[in-house]
């Protein structure tokens, strides 16, 4: 797929983006991939391709500009871990939201784009994810084994577009106790649905990484794409 580094503009400060869109120049719905904890890496990038092949514009920010621009770890080094928390415990969700929604703006006014955008998120930005829905105009978002969302749950009221979570029954980082106050502030929610994997673990759909699941992800995958064609088109 054509990809590209591209800049964001924002109030803040310019910061970079990984931009992959459909062979042929045709029109397609955006989609902002917004990156776990190790930046824009061969992951994230690899997402983005698969998704211009889908027909998407995928942009994926640099939400870690502020702290480190150009991050680009991966998981398989106790020293990368070990940066990658660091930079999360840094981080600030509300300028990351931020971030988005100006990479939001940037990816409805694309070349490529029918106007429509959406966003995916993983770990990090599963919860980023969770936030792009309560605060901005998106029409669609997913989020996959977001980290902290029941510290925000009162925010969705404010969800206008939609929403799907994929949640690891046996995700290291959101116990039991988080797993049912997700359900408990969100199942009753008309904009929102929520998938359980129970048997998984945290980042059961990234590729190569330690808890990988390819049935699990496949699954959470297909449910993907037909929520965002359904309200992409």
């Amino acid at each position: 797929m054509p990809s590209e580094m591209i800049t964001i503009k924002s109030p803040d400060g310019d910061f970079p983006a990984y931009r992959a869109a459909p062979e042929g120049g045709g029109p397609g719905p955006a989609l902002v991939v917004i990156q776990e904890i190790f930046g824009i890496n061969l992951v994230m990038r690899d997402i983005c391709d698969d998704l211009a092949g889908q027909g998407y514009v995928a942009i994926c920010p640099d939400l870690f500009w502020r702290l480190e621009p150009g991050v680009e770890l991966t998981d398989k080094t106790k020293a990368e871990w070990d940066k990658a928390f660091d930079l999360m415990s840094r981080f600030d969700p509300d300028t990351g939201v931020k971030d988005i929604a100006e990479t939001i703006a940037v990816a409805r006014r694309d070349k490529q784009s029918t106007g429509k955008a959406g966003a995916i998120g993983y770990c990090l930005g599963g919860l980023l994810a969770y936030l792009t829905a309560c605060r901005t105009d998106a029409e669609a978002c997913v989020g996959y084994y977001g980290v902290n969302i029941p510290k925000f749950l009162d925010e969705a009221k404010n969800i206008s577009g939609h929403l799907m979570l994929h949640v690891a029954g046996k995700d290291q980082f959101v116990d039991a106790k988080a797993q049912k106050a997700m359900h408990d502030g969100l199942d009753d929610n008309p904009h929102v649905t929520l998938h359980d994997y129970p048997e998984q673990d945290h980042a059961f759909a990234r590729v190569g990484g330690e808890h990988f699941d390819a049935r699990a992800a496949d699954l959470a995958n297909t449910r993907t794409r037909a929520f965002l064609q359904t309200h992409l088109g």
